[in-house]
């Protein structure tokens, strides 16, 4: 009983500091979001910023060269993305009520000899169920920023979060360390350099992974004659940063317009391609490419992924896994004690 007292009190602590964290988090996710964002893209970019100073690039030259290259970037496909839907909205809409139309049809000379009415109640119970448990996800997308002015305070808030992580990131970690007991700032200093490493490989194979499955689905699409090819592409590209769920969600866009403008031997096709990049990312990419990376076990990335997605909606599906992979790895360099015969580096994680 005093050893099982002992842990329960402890464990009440630990839990109890961990929930006044994760409510302070989210009281401040319209600042946590934004600087979360910048840590991965500041992962992204130091190692290219290091590239260009090796090469006898100036520092602030190579930090404006990374961040501006990677907004003209980010800004083309955001273009891109908008002109191909523009010009191809209203003919998905028009196909749209005529695939709706077919479907009716399909179903009143069915033999579950249902009416319009009927239809018409079936279909808006579904469109009540889809709004009811797509309202995590789209309250956690909104949770970034309800209005303009949020949105926009939350774009800045990256971007300068970024400049200054990559100008100065050794003197904010050296800092960060120093409040830290002076006993403990080897184990700190050391288990952040660690982090930042799987950070950075988390980043780099979820790019690699990612730009599989958008290549794998795009083909596809373009294969079977589909349009909006580009923006379905660029969609699993984005959606794939969501392990486990993102790809086959975006993938979903690619079998409802093969069902709009083709017919449904043509989306079955789609679908079939759409959960194959799926196994092959599943089995294959996330096994051997991203599991060794970030040192975590599929379950627990799948776990992490619905807790995150429950707990925030969007942010929280898209920062759970890295998080899960840093912390992870900067609990076992704690645990594994190799700091207590190392100096403490203040310096960046690697910056």
């Amino acid at each position: 009983m005093q050893i099982a007292a002992a842990w329960a009190w402890r464990i009440l602590a630990v839990v109890a500091v961990v929930a006044v964290f994760v409510f302070l988090v989210i009281e401040l996710r319209l600042i946590v979001i934004p600087l979360l964002i910048a840590l991965l893209i500041s992962a992204l970019l130091v190692p290219i910023v290091q590239f260009l100073q090796r090469h006898r690039w100036p520092k602030g030259v190579a930090v404006a060269v990374a961040e501006v290259g990677l907004i003209a970037v980010v800004a083309g496909l955001v273009y891109l993305v908008v002109w191909q839907i523009r010009s191809g909205f209203p003919d998905l809409q028009q196909q749209s009520l005529v695939a709706w139309e077919d479907f009716k049809d399909f179903l009143l000379e069915s033999p579950l000899h249902l009416d319009d009415a009927q239809i018409s109640v079936y279909a808006d119970q579904l469109f009540v169920a889809f709004e009811r448990d797509s309202g995590a996800w789209v309250s956690g997308a909104l949770s970034v920023g309800s209005t303009a002015g949020h949105f926009l305070a939350g774009i800045l808030l990256i971007l300068f979060a970024t400049l200054f992580i990559l100008i100065d990131g050794h003197k904010i970690w050296g800092w960060l360390v120093g409040l830290f007991p002076r006993n403990a700032r080897a184990a700190i200093d050391g288990s952040g350099h660690a982090g930042w490493q799987t950070l950075t490989q988390f980043v780099k194979v979820q790019i690699f992974v990612a730009a599989i499955d958008a290549v794998g689905i795009g083909l596809g699409a373009y294969a079977l004659g589909l349009p909006l090819v580009i923006p379905v592409t660029v969609a699993v590209f984005l959606g794939s940063f969501i392990p486990i769920v993102g790809a086959v969600a975006t993938g979903a866009l690619a079998v409802f317009i093969a069902l709009i403008y083709k017919d449904l031997f043509i989306a079955l096709i789609m679908l079939i391609i759409v959960l194959g990049v799926q196994q092959l990312e599943g089995h294959v990419l996330q096994p051997l490419v991203m599991g060794s990376a970030v040192k975590v076990h599929p379950l627990a990335i799948v776990l992490a992924v619905a807790a995150g997605s429950f707990l925030a909606g969007i942010p929280g599906a898209l920062f759970a896994v890295p998080v899960v992979a840093t912390l992870n790895v900067m609990v076992a360099y704690i645990a594994q004690g190799k700091w207590r015969s190392s100096t403490v580096r203040i310096g960046t994680p690697d910056a």
